[in-house]
Formats: structure tokens, sequence, C-alpha cells
């Protein structure tokens, strides 16, 4: 064996011949299947790929001719609906599970090497889960196509599997407890051959027996530098074979050091120069500082993760209900919508749907922060990944797989995880040539104390290369970030932009829209005035036929109110947002919405009496002659909407209610919650000109609206909050989203934001103090090798820790 894989790292055997060119180079590689995958990766453009990576990609395979078989599978209707998620026409969305990534350069590779697939729409990868969202036009290209072009450059992808995942998690766990056992067992086997050696006076152990014991320690030692800091070595050789260096450079030059000039002192019998100690213990303690590290990682993001692993895998079907309430054992990927299926208490509901029949409660904590379980009977809706508490429940499912409310919800979790914040790509820049600056430090400690005190020279370098930390300024952001949105998650705020939670913690200004968010949106009709001869029935029945194709909470309260009488047919409905709709009916033209809209029609102008329902929301119905009927819309403000604006004006916020209602509504719930700053009959571009105009004047704002017409204002706004309960345009426009719609969570949504901000400056600010004070204390001597890898380790774990405080209940 004469040489190393290309694309795998692995020995090339002797007498075999599987080259590549590279960059004007050949390049051996160790099998077919290694260089038809290095062809694939170069040949398609992405030979950067090499110079990237941080550690060697597997050993690439042929599949056989079954496996593919298994892959064409996955074009299966029945089988895609489980996983897949079909957004509009042929355009589709699934969540994949990557095997083989093993740094960032491995999901820079998948992603271009997807994007440049004809057909694929976008794609996704999150490094700390290895999942990948991807989204295909399915007219163009097949899931199985995208599968088989994965596995083309080395990579193994399937449909996302919680209990597979975790699976490999454990499997990669062991290992690493493996790997840090055996360390341990080392260190603590060589330290009882050390410590007395340290401890004697010299002269006071006999020679012979001491270098006994320095050859004991060396035999010790062996399966640390053979088997535990293996890893180390990998992820190295990698760097340097693409001329770059990485976080484990240093760790590795350090215990290569440390164990060789310990061999060459033992063989050569010069005293105070072995130091197998200091190998195996600073090998155990980082081993030990990244194990706690990725237990703290994986606890802070647990909360996200947990909302995957929510469908249960089978479901009770009631095949002839309501005849009978047998019912049989079936997998939830066989549901489709309009199946009948028994929910037990303590069950998961595998689906969205409708009661028929019982009387029960369903914890939804998980999906919308709500902590109490919330009652169910015939008529009311469940969301899948809620918990039936009491009682049975038979419900007919109207969305299975990703067309549920919670697949929605783990898309959006992806879209804001696959993100990266300001902060992190800054920090991870600095770590890149951080690494640089140490090696050349540790040289120049090597150089300078090798003319002051030679026989220090070495042990001060392997201190310098430890010591530093570049890993801990990394870690600072995302693990912050990470356990935050869980902790949001789990209360009920969802995050989908990567931005969201730094930009909220600097808001000055909030700006809320009135119906349906600081009211509940119920509308109802409170009054009717008839304002010509048609009788109240008729212009009730002209204004609900007006509104029929319309979501708006005033034209629901409108078809509610008509909903016993029968409406004429129109023709030619025409709706302007913020201001009404307009319709031909029977051969005349109506027009239904505020005064303002109507008297741009009418030649005598309609003037409103100021003290009717001046709480309402006033609707006018008017022909070309005249005003026809005036309709009080009526609201009932949410319980906790004084509470929250109390809240943030203490926080320091500014509050702004800007609506398209009238001003008597308008001004009537202002003065309840006691805000100073609205604005009435606000058109969607006067809400944009209104947050354009703060944004102008310095202001960070925060929108929080759940129409339609609060889209656009929602998308202008610094960071958006939307209601969850809203249409799905203004969830699709927020920043974060409000599952439980409860305005209670906003000031604490503020407040965690902040202190997560405070937490990344802290994290920050510990991790560049640290490096600034371990490294002139490593360059003059004063840190043993030892305790540089103790410190090193323990830097990573406080900055990991101190996101941890993050994921705490109460902020």
């Amino acid at each position: 064996m004469t040489d190393h894989c290309f694309h795998c790292g692995l020995p090339v055997p002797e007498n075999v011949d599987f080259p590549v060119r590279y960059r004007e180079k050949t390049e051996a590689t160790c099998c077919a299947g290694c260089q038809a995958v290095a062809q694939t990766i170069i040949d398609s453009g992405l030979s950067d790929y090499y110079a990237h990576r941080t550690q060697g990609a597997r050993q690439g395979e042929v599949l056989p001719a079954d496996i593919l078989q298994q892959i064409q599978l996955y074009d299966s209707e029945e089988l895609q609906k489980s996983f897949v998620h079909v957004t509009s026409g042929q355009t589709r969305e699934a969540a994949l599970m990557l095997e083989g990534i093993t740094c960032a350069a491995c999901v820079w590779l998948n992603e271009q090497h997807i994007r440049q697939l004809p057909g694929v729409l976008a794609v996704d990868i999150n490094y700390t889960s290895h999942r990948a969202r991807v989204s295909w036009d399915n007219s163009r290209i097949r899931l199985s196509q995208i599968l088989q072009a994965i596995t083309a450059i080395g990579y193994r992808a399937h449909p996302y599997d919680a209990e597979r995942q975790e699976a490999l998690a454990q499997k990669q766990r062991k290992q690493a407890i493996s790997r840090l056992w055996a360390a341990g067992l080392s260190m603590m086997q060589v330290m009882m051959y050390a410590v007395p050696v340290y401890l004697a006076p010299d002269g006071d152990i006999d020679p012979d027996f001491l270098w006994l014991l320095h050859w004991a320690s060396l035999i010790l030692t062996l399966p640390v530098m053979l088997y535990s800091a293996v890893p180390f070595y990998q992820n190295t050789w990698r760097d340097l074979k693409t001329g770059r260096v990485g976080m484990d450079t240093p760790v590795t030059i350090g215990i290569f050091t440390a164990f060789f000039a310990s061999l060459w002192a033992l063989i050569n019998k010069i005293p105070h120069g072995v130091y197998f100690d200091s190998v195996s213990m600073f090998v155990f303690l980082l081993l030990g500082g990244r194990y706690l590290e990725s237990i703290a990682r994986r606890k802070a993001g647990e909360a996200t993760e947990s909302l995957v692993r929510l469908i249960p895998a089978f479901a009770h079907r009631a095949n002839d209900w309501p005849a009978s309430r047998d019912t049989v054992e079936t997998t939830v990927a066989m549901l489709n919508p309009g199946d009948v299926i028994l929910v037990k208490p303590g069950e998961t509901i595998p689906g969205d749907g409708l009661v028929l029949d019982g009387h029960s409660a369903a914890n939804e904590a998980l999906i919308s922060g709500e902590s109490r379980p919330v009652s169910k009977q015939a008529g009311d809706a469940v969301v899948a990944g809620s918990v039936n508490t009491s009682s049975p429940l038979f419900v007919r499912i109207s969305q299975t797989g990703q067309e549920t409310r919670l697949a929605g919800i783990v898309r959006l979790l992806d879209k804001a995880l696959a993100e990266k914040p300001r902060l992190a790509v800054a920090a991870d820049r600095f770590a890149s040539w951080f690494v640089a600056l140490l090696l050349l430090a540790a040289a120049g400690s090597y150089i300078a104390w090798h003319f002051i005190e030679p026989a220090r020279a070495l042990w001060i370098m392997v201190a310098v290369l430890v010591i530093s930390c570049p890993c801990a300024l990394s870690l600072a952001t995302p693990a912050a970030l990470t356990a935050a949105t869980g902790h949001l998650a789990a209360l009920g705020v969802l995050t989908t932009r990567g931005h969201a939670l730094e930009t909220l913690a600097k808001v000055s200004d909030a700006v809320f829209d009135k119906t349906g968010t600081l009211t509940h949106g119920d509308m109802r009709l409170r009054a009717q005035q008839t304002l010509a001869g048609l009788d109240d029935a008729a212009t009730l029945a002209i204004a609900a036929a007006l509104e029929q194709a319309s979501e708006h909470p005033v034209a629901q309260a409108l078809k509610l109110a008509a909903a016993d009488l029968p409406l004429p047919a129109t023709e030619r409905l025409d709706s302007t947002p913020g201001k009404g709709v307009e319709g031909v009916i029977a051969g005349q033209s109506w027009r239904l919405g505020s005064a303002e809209f109507i008297n741009e029609w009418l030649a005598t102008p309609l003037v409103l009496a100021q003290d009717w329902h001046a709480d309402c929301t006033l609707v006018v119905l008017a022909n070309r002659q005249a005003a026809q009927a005036v309709f009080a819309i009526g609201d009932t403000v949410r319980d906790d909407a004084a509470a929250m604006v109390q809240a943030l004006r203490q926080r320091g916020i500014a509050i702004h209610l800007l609506s398209g209602d009238g001003a008597g509504a308008v001004h009537s719930l202002a003065d309840s919650l006691g805000i100073s700053d609205w604005h009435a009959r606000a058109t969607p571009e006067d809400k944009l000109a209104f947050v354009g105009q703060l944004q102008q004047a310095g202001k960070r704002v925060l929108m929080v609206g759940d129409g339609i017409n609060d889209a656009p204002v929602l998308a202008r706004a610094d960071v958006s909050l939307a209601m969850g309960g809203g249409t799905d345009v203004a969830r699709a426009s927020g920043d974060m989203v409000l599952m439980g719609d409860q305005l209670a969570l906003i000031p604490t949504a503020l407040s965690l934001a902040r202190k997560t901000l405070a937490v990344i400056r802290q994290n920050l600010w510990w991790a560049a103090g640290y490096n600034l004070l371990a490294l002139p204390l490593a360059m003059t001597g004063h840190v043993t090798p030892w305790l540089a890898s103790l410190g090193m380790a323990a830097s990573s774990l406080i900055v990991v820790s101190n996101a941890l405080r993050l994921v705490k209940r109460k902020s």
C-alpha cells in the first residue's frame, strides 16, 4: 500500500489503478466506487468540495440492482403520502435524512449538487440534525432520481425517520463513550505510575525501576494514540490533504509532538522528558469535553426535534362507521382523508380532523404552547400530534402526513434553522483564520523558548497548541439560538426566520393590527340600520352575497348572520383590499365597505351618526342611487391584550395601533388598552408607509398581524409576528408565528430574545477573553499541557452550558 485514496482517504492497495484528474493533477483512488463518485463531483463543477472538507468522505460504492429498485419505490404516490408535501400543482417537498455527512463541506457539496439537478427548486440541509428539506417539480424530476444523484457523490438519502436517526445518533454516542472510556482508563493507569515519579525526591527511586515505570506508561498510552485520538487524526489528515487547517489540526500536532518527544526521551533516557501522562490526560479531557458538549447541544435542540417524533406509527381505523364501532389496526401512513379512527385515552392523534363522537380533552402543549388540555366534543377540530387525555374519541381525518398543521410547523422550523444569523457567520469567519494564527503563535513560542530554555520549548509549544479554543467562538451563537428557538417552540412561539431572535431583541416599536390580533376576530353582527326601501333581510342577503368569496372576519360575520337566508346570484365581484367589495346583482351594481369607499361612488355623500355603535366597525351597503343599509360588526378584545400592552411598555417599547376598521371602533379599542397612537381606515399601502416612516426615523419595528392585508407590512417590518389562527399568507410572511394566539407570550418572547442576545454576547466575550488570556499564559510557560487541555475542554463546555440557561421554562 503506497498511497491514500483521494476521495475517502483509505489506503490504496498495490496494483490497483483507478485514477481521477483533479486540477491538472492525477490522483489515485482505492476502488471503482470512489473513482466514480470523485469523477461525478469534479464533472459537476463541484471540485471545491475537496478544497474545503474537514473529513474524508465515506468509501464510494456501486448500488446493487435491488437497492436501486427500492429507491424507485419512493416515487409511489401511496408511499409519499407520509413524508412528501404537495405545495401546489407538481411542486413537492420532502424531508430526507442524509448519511455520510461528516463536516460543513459535505453539506455544501450536497446542497450544490442537488441544486444543479433540473427540476430541483430548493434544498436546505441542517448540519446539526443531518436533515435535508428538498423541493422539486415532479413533472421534471422524480424523487428516486434525486436520491440516486445523492448516492452518486458518495452519500445516502432516505425519507426522514426519527427512529432511524436516533439509532444512528445512539451508535455515534456509543463509539464516543468507547473512545472516552479507553482514554480514561489509560489516563488513570498512567497517572498511577507518574505520580510517584513527580512526588519522590531525585534519586529516591531506583533508576531501573524508574525507567520501567516510563516504559509501562508508554504501553498504556498506546490505546489512546491508536484508538481514542483517531478522530483528531482523521480530521487533521483531511485538512492537510486539501491545504487547509481546521480546529483539530493544533490538537493533533500537540498530541503527536508530546507523544513522540516523550518516546524519544524514553529511548534516550533523558530525565524529566517523559510526559505520557499529559498525552493520555489531555486526550481524555478533550474527548470528555466534546462528549458533554454533544449532550448539551442535543438537549438544546430537543424541543424542536421532539415535534418530528410526535406522530404515532399506528392507528385504529373504523371501517364501517357509524354502523359499527369495531376498529382494525393500521399504519398511519395508510390513512386517507375521510377515514374515521378511534383515538383512545393517552394516545396521540395521528392527523388533523374533526371529532364525530365522544367528549374528551386534548393536550396541545407541544404544538400551540397551551399548557391546559383543550376540551373536545363532536364538531370540534383536532390537530395531529396532540394527545387525547381522558375519553375515547371518534375522529374523521381531514389531513394526513405532510399536509397536517404539525408538518407545516416542522417545515417552518427547518427553514429557520437552515438560515445562519449574521452573528454566527461572523464568528465562523473569525474562527477559521484564528487557527492559522494559533499555529504561527505555537511556532513562534517554540523558537523563542529554544533560545531561552530549550528543555521547556517543546512543552510550551504543546500547551499553546492545545489551550486555545476556536470551537468556542463557533459555538457561541448557534448554541444560544438553538436553545432559545426550542424554548419558544415549546411555549407556542414558532421562529421561522434565522434572524428573528437577533432582531427582536433590538425592537423599539411594536405595531399591532386590530381585528384578529388584539381582538378575537370572532366578529358578529351587533346591529343593522336600513336607510332606504329594502327591508333588513333583503339588505343582509345582498351584503352576504357580495362577501361570499371573502375570508375576512367582517365578511364571516355577515355570512353567519345571513345563514338562513337565500342569497342572490352575483356577477363580477371585485375586492379592494382595506376598503370593500363591488359586484353586480340582477343587473344592478352594488358596493359594500367603509363609508369613504361608498362616498367615492355616491353623488350625495353619506354622513354616519358618530354615537351609533361607536365601538363597532360600521359597514355600508349601497347601490348607484343611495346607501341602503349600515351594519355594525362587533368583536371582543382578547383577555390578555391589556396586560401585553402594559408589559411591552414597561420594557421600553412604543405601541402603535394600525387598523383598517372605522375610527369609532379603533378609538374605542385604543382607549380601553391605553394606546395613544392609533390610526383607523388604514389601507395596506398606508400600513407599509407608516412602518417605512418609523424605520426611516431609525426605529426597529415589530409588526403583529393576522390577515391577508397584513402580509405586505409583515414582510416589510424589521421582524414580524403572525397570529397562528390567521391566514396562511400572513403566517408565511411572518418571521415568527404565535401558534396559540396568546398575546401574553409576546413580552415573554421579547425578554427571551434580549436574554438570548445577552447570552450570545457573553459567550463571544468569554470565548474571546479566554483565548486572549490563555494564549499569553501558555506562551510565557505558565500552563502545562494537561492544564491546557482542561482549559480547552472547559471553554467549549462553558459556552454551551451558558446557552442551556435559555432552555429553562422561566425567562
